[in-house]
């Protein structure tokens, strides 16, 4: 007996390599979702495209996101991650792959802003947040911000090598190559090594004490009323949780007006188009930065201080762009709204849990990201369209840093709301 617990001690916990499974999804997923930006100038240079027209793609693709971020979330939560990963798999990499096809503004429109789309709900941040805090309970912040930050690196190293790629190859080709790579690789992991929940497996999430699966002694912290977890429609009677639901509207706004619309606002002023997809790599790069700084706070202080200070850095950026557009005050931009770009991803699911229970995590951090996306939709498609009325980004721009400033407040008016469970009897 000694010696079967001796082999059986040097065992390494199974939700690492989940982790790293989903590190390495993000990390493609996330670079092949930044070509839009790169290849906004080739569309327009190619077809006589307006930005509006090729924002409304964008505006599409968030919005068919956000639509099967809820779908995905509702099937992660009854069926697992599994076939919600595989089955986004298939659309999101046949999305990519028919790009190459594209002869018309509604191909593109149907193969980026829908078919890939509606992929990648169950291929991007949410599945796999909510896919760590089944595993972890210990250190569940860093271990989220620890998966997600594939999502960082894939765009810092991916997005230099996909410009390079559309420069040498063309956007077809480089479309069509990208979703191969995604198809391979998703499937690969997902047959292989990921799994759903810690029960599977009949182990226990990380950093929970066994004890608590027995009957608590009295006197114990346990013998206080239970908290209830509330679903969507109990959480949607709150309000606080439309006060969550307004910032994270205001972040998608933000990130995805920024990373559909820097490389060309950058390349309007003379910088080359790869120093201009440099910056957006950094940007990555410091999204790592700020998660790994976002998790372990959220650890320690709590979600609503780190969310509240993000936006204040945003109304920094936004407001340094407004007065100054040279090349240090882009990359400076870059590298401070990169720093804010995730720090919702790894707080979302934590405060979700710690507001409404973990029970529902994935239909509730569904909803939100859908909001949240759909913000992005609407503030990248507008970006284009102010562009083409204004002949600039300046109005966008002020706008967004207003929105952010609201963010602030709305954050840090999010008060918690659940009701105790009354026991029987009473």
């Amino acid at each position: 007996m000694k010696s079967e617990q001796i082999r059986q001690k040097p065992r390494i916990f199974y939700g690492w390599y989940v982790l790293a499974a989903s590190f390495l999804i993000l990390f493609l997923s996330s670079g092949a979702r930044f070509t839009i930006g790169i290849a906004f100038k080739p569309l327009i240079a190619e077809f006589g495209w307006s930005r509006s027209a090729v924002s409304l793609a964008a505006l599409l693709n968030m919005t068919f996101f956000s639509l099967s971020v809820i779908v995905t979330g509702k099937w992660y939560d009854r069926f697992g991650p599994k076939w919600v990963i595989v089955v986004s798999t298939l659309l999101v990499s046949s999305g990519y792959m028919l790009i190459a096809l594209t002869q018309t503004l509604w191909h593109f429109l149907v193969l980026y802003g829908v078919i890939a789309a509606m992929g990648l709900g169950g291929t991007t941040v949410p599945i796999f947040a909510a896919l760590m805090s089944k595993w972890f309970e210990k250190r569940r912040g860093l271990t989220i911000s620890l998966a997600l930050s594939g999502n960082c690196l894939g765009q810092f190293a991916l997005v230099p090598v996909f410009t390079t790629l559309i420069t040498d190859y063309g956007w077809r080709a480089s479309h069509f190559w990208i979703g191969l790579m995604m198809l391979v690789l998703n499937l690969s992991l997902t047959f292989l090594v990921i799994r759903g929940d810690p029960e599977d497996l009949r182990v226990i999430p990380y950093g929970r004490k066994e004890q608590r699966a027995s009957a608590p002694a009295p006197g114990e912290a346990s013998d206080l009323p239970p908290v209830k977890d509330l679903g969507l429609r109990e959480a949607m009677r709150k309000p606080s949780f439309w006060l969550f639901n307004l910032f994270m509207f205001v972040c998608g706004s933000g990130d995805f007006l920024v990373t559909t619309h820097m490389i060309p606002m950058v390349t309007d002023f003379g910088i080359p188009a790869l120093t201009a997809s440099n910056m957006l790599a950094w940007f990555g790069l410091l999204s790592l930065a700020g998660i790994l700084v976002a998790g372990p706070a959220s650890d320690l202080i709590g979600d609503k201080i780190p969310i509240a200070l993000t936006f204040l850095l945003r109304v920094f950026a936004f407001l340094l762009v407004v007065f100054y557009q040279n090349l240090f005050a882009f990359y400076v931009f870059a590298l401070v709204f990169g720093f804010t770009f995730l720090v919702t991803a790894p707080l979302t699911p934590t405060l979700v849990g710690r507001l409404y229970g973990f029970s529902h995590v994935g239909v509730l951090s569904g909803f939100i990201t859908t909001i949240h996306h759909l913000g992005g939709g609407i503030a990248a498609w507008g970006g284009g369209v102010l562009f083409d009325v204004t002949g600039s980004y300046q109005a966008v721009l002020i706008i967004s840093a207003v929105m952010a400033a609201i963010a602030v407040a709305s954050t840090m008016m999010i008060r918690r709301e659940r009701e105790t469970v009354d026991p029987p009897g009473l």
